[in-house]
């Protein structure tokens, strides 16, 4: 790779240490020499030590080896190596590597991780500056390689869990990129394969299966029994799930945290938060994630992604959730932070073009699918709002339909005023979406003015749909009690028999089950309320065992 490559590969943004913030880690670490070419880590290695360059230059390069072979970054003096896959328990998708001869500073992993729960400086710019090279990493699809057809619902299915997860991934089109064919060709892979994985260092997956994407990002593959009932299993991992996991751990229950994608809920998904309190600059949604999940792993929750779950028991005293992939978990109480999905937009034919076209969260995914296109973003709250202003980044016009008189009605006044002073944002208040056009890709909306009928066309090449939400609690057959819109009841608005407890505040109809969040039925749908109901759960489930006579700890 010659030198003018390299500087058009460089990535930014590089971090260095200071005097100070060298001398913090060279008393938990150890220097050696390294000589040109050395490996430091390899693509597929389940997990690295953090690396610090004191002399010389290292680089962190895609698929080493190989004919697509690419530099990804390059460090130099008090530069730091890694990214915020270290921290979650990925692994590496890139190979680190010696460009010239020098020096390390080698940190092992776990006192990275001390590091990162105990010193808030350091903790703040190694998370800060890991977070930016996810982000960096997602706008430019490097990593895992997806080939596969617009037109294949297993391949659209994929594309989602990745930009939840926020999984950086290049996904090579059949459809459209002529390089696909080619290497397919070259890896001797059919058509009948497709979907295919491409996950550097790691054998090509063929069509994979839930489970085989479970396996590849640290979880098991195979059904568990595990006989051991926790103190607490939180089910989901949104804002509230992750507080409710975090506070739980941190009084001394035994805690398990699982959720059916990636933690961070819909949050995750947000560019930018800007209503939540102590972060006037705003907070993006991956952050929060992040930072939650490594904070609920400080203090020894069990964390499982890709458990989804399926059916929900109790007896005894103990409640039982278990998986599809029939993994079970049982625990003593248990709190349901499961949130809720955006509502479809019910418009004949979309179907076919949802993940394609058409989609439910506005992430950088998205909005590279989209990127100097006319889009239209539909519904009139706050998530809509957000992705409006997200996608004017990069794409012109962005039109935000709304079926209302106005936008006060459902979204915060920071967001409207935002809005307004946007250009390339049109509103089109009182505005029905009725169809939609698409050849091989979508092509346009068709709309009705609620008020005069008069029925319009409005061309974009994508639609992104916020039309309010539906609760994810079908897998409890309606057991806690729920509302007619399926949200669970919790507190007094359960109807209880003469003689029985009252359920506490987020207590459903099921003793010792409890509702945050999303999910329950009246709860303000916002960042700092499921927080704030997830802390709050914790400390009733003392309350509770109180109550019915159990043993507290």
């Amino acid at each position: 790779m010659d030198d003018a490559a390299r500087g058009h590969e460089q990535w930014a943004p590089v971090a260095r240490l200071s005097s100070e913030q060298l001398k913090k880690l060279a008393a938990i670490g150890s220097e050696r020499p390294a000589p040109a070419g050395e490996v430091l880590f390899s693509a597929g290695d389940a997990s690295y030590d953090f690396f610090v360059v004191l002399e010389g230059a290292a680089e962190i390069v895609d698929r080493l080896g190989e004919p697509e072979e690419r530099l990804v970054a390059a460090y130099g003096r008090a530069e730091f190596l890694g990214e915020i896959g270290m921290l979650t328990g990925e692994r590496s998708r890139f190979a680190g590597v010696m460009r010239t001869t020098g020096r390390l500073l080698r940190v092992p992993l776990r006192h990275i991780e001390t590091i990162v729960a105990q010193d808030s400086d350091l903790s703040e710019l190694i998370l800060r500056t890991f977070l930016a090279r996810r982000a960096n990493l997602l706008r430019r699809g490097a990593g895992i390689t997806l080939i596969g057809s617009r037109y294949d619902e297993r391949c659209r299915i994929l594309l989602h869990s990745f930009s939840l997860s926020r999984t950086a991934v290049e996904w090579l089109d059949f459809e459209d990129r002529p390089e696909a064919e080619a290497l397919l060709r070259r890896l001797k892979v059919s058509l009948t394969d497709l979907p295919v994985l491409l996950v550097p260092g790691r054998p090509l997956m063929r069509n994979p299966q839930p489970a085989d994407i479970a396996a590849e990002f640290g979880e098991s593959p195979h059904p568990v029994d595990d006989q051991e009932v926790c103190d607490l299993l939180v089910v989901g991992g949104g804002p509230g799930g992750l507080a409710a996991a975090v506070y739980g751990a941190s009084e001394g229950l035994t805690t398990a945290l699982i959720d059916a994608d990636a933690f961070g809920g819909q949050a995750a998904t947000s560019s930018r938060i800007e209503n939540y309190l102590g972060f006037p600059a705003g907070l993006p949604g991956a952050e929060l994630a992040a930072r939650g999940a490594i904070q609920a792993a400080k203090f020894g929750v069990r964390l499982r992604r890709n458990a989804r779950a399926a059916a929900f028991a109790s007896a005894d005293g103990v409640h039982t959730v278990t998986c599809d992939d029939g993994r079970a978990f049982r625990a003593r109480d248990v709190i349901i932070a499961t949130g809720a999905n955006h509502r479809r937009l019910a418009v004949p034919g979309i179907e076919a073009w949802e993940s394609n076209g058409v989609y439910y969260a506005a992430t950088v995914v998205e909005a590279t699918y989209a990127r100097g296109r006319p889009v239209a973003v539909i519904g009139g709250a706050n998530s809509a709002g957000q992705a409006a202003l997200f996608l004017a980044r990069t794409s012109d016009p962005v039109y935000l339909v709304v079926r209302g008189d106005d936008l006060g009605h459902s979204m915060s006044q920071y967001l409207i005023d935002a809005i307004d002073a946007e250009p390339k944002i049109h509103v089109r208040v009182r505005t029905e979406v009725v169809g939609i056009s698409a050849d091989s890709e979508v092509t346009g909306i068709d709309v009705v003015d609620r008020t005069g009928g008069r029925r319009s066309a409005l061309t974009v090449g994508a639609v992104f749909v916020f039309i309010g939400v539906t609760p994810c609690t079908d897998w409890l057959d309606e057991r806690p009690a729920m509302d007619p819109d399926g949200f669970l009841l919790t507190g007094q608005d359960v109807a209880v028999p003469a003689g029985r407890r009252m359920p506490l505040p987020f207590e459903t109809s099921v003793p010792g089950v409890f509702c945050v969040g999303d999910a329950r039925s009246g709860s303000v749908k916002r960042v700092a309320a499921a927080v704030g109901e997830g802390s709050a759960a914790v400390r009733l489930i003392f309350d509770r065992r109180r109550a019915d006579g159990v043993d507290v700890l």
